[in-house]
């Protein structure tokens, strides 16, 4: 099994104040007027640290905001759509806008309970309206990775899981929303796998508290073999930097001396997915996943050693919180695609080997 162990364990815990990463995935775009509705939506998980109904007021005032933020910009969202995708993008909008008033009446009713849902639904509108905002892929995956599975653009997945040893819980699905547009090759090959059924009735492999991990076969192999050649199939280290047009592949931001880069996709949420692989083999990557047990608060964006070093490429967006009642042996009865498998080009699972 691929093993990092010796790289996490010199994770820097140090607390900061970071966006929350996960129902909303970054687009290839900017639109400030979007962003602005963003932000207050995120700061509600911070509002939420609060104890007890008190935390309603300060998530009060972030709703406020963000429908402030949606109003005043609607024109601004409006024209940073893809006239593609300019009818979808609205009736999002118009989605995004009935949330913002029915989470205001939960914070009236003094739910604080129904607060982080509504949310993440909310912020989830927020992701599409952006996604709605890119016509076409943003950029060339280099020749060499290529004709690989790509994933051009975002898909969701539903993991369900068999669990054995807790008696309030025995099956539980896991809703991941992959990012194809900051790790195209990643999720792309992931998504393949997933459609040729890889995952299926395999058992979860680790589970100590820090990481929850899958994705190693019964054999000598340590990841997917391809039926059509007979050898593994690896992948690169991939890699997006803020404010980069493409990511980055094959070296670590630490081998390029790139020590203060921002990722887009870091590990600052619990349930950040990314894939396993050699720790001394940046692109040994085949078919083992993991997802990061720990809150934002104790993986910092950017400031601890996975961020640069581990492919990230989705978040689970429900039920992360039962990812920490996942035991060695617990089975993964199925992950099926419910979303964006349009996106896939390239896809193995078609060809006959």
């Amino acid at each position: 099994m691929c093993n990092f162990c010796s790289i996490v364990c010199w994770i820097n815990y140090c607390p900061t104040n970071i966006w929350m990463v996960g129902p909303c995935l970054s687009s290839r775009t900017y639109n400030k007027a979007i962003r602005e509705v963003q932000k207050p939506l995120e700061d509600i998980t911070d509002s939420l640290k609060v104890s007890g109904v008190r935390a309603l007021d300060s998530v009060e005032r972030n709703v406020r905001q963000a429908s402030r933020a949606l109003t005043n910009g609607r024109s601004l969202i409006l024209s940073g759509l893809a006239e593609s995708k300019r009818a979808n993008g609205e009736k999002t909008l118009d989605k995004l806008a009935v949330g913002l008033e029915e989470l205001q009446r939960i914070i009236e009713d003094r739910n604080r309970n129904a607060v982080a849902p509504k949310q993440k639904e909310l912020l989830n509108y927020v992701g599409t309206v952006e996604e709605d905002m890119v016509d076409g892929f943003p950029y060339e995956v280099p020749e060499e990775y290529n004709n690989m599975p790509l994933l051009k653009g975002r898909a969701t997945v539903d993991m369900t899981v068999k669990i054995k040893d807790n008696p309030n819980v025995e099956d539980c699905v896991f809703r991941i929303v992959l990012d194809g547009y900051n790790a195209p090759v990643t999720s792309g090959n992931f998504v393949d796998l997933v459609e040729r059924k890889f995952y299926d009735g395999m058992e979860i492999q680790r589970a100590d508290g820090f990481v929850v991990q899958t994705g190693d076969p019964e054999g000598p192999a340590e990841g997917f073999i391809d039926p059509s050649t007979g050898k593994s199939r690896t992948i690169p280290l991939e890699i997006m930097v803020d404010g980069d047009k493409a990511p980055i592949y094959g070296e670590t931001l630490e081998e390029l001396g790139l020590y203060k880069a921002q990722t887009k996709l870091p590990f600052n949420a619990f349930g950040t997915m990314a894939m396993a692989r050699e720790e001394f083999d940046d692109n040994s990557a085949s078919s083992q996943v993991f997802w990061l047990l720990k809150e934002s608060e104790l993986t910092p964006s950017n400031s601890n050693i996975l961020d640069g070093r581990y492919s990230v490429f989705g978040y689970v967006t429900e039920n992360e919180d039962f990812l920490a009642d996942l035991k060695v042996g617990d089975v993964i009865e199925s992950i099926q695609v419910v979303s964006g498998l349009d996106n896939l080009v390239n896809p193995s699972y078609k060809i006959v080997g």
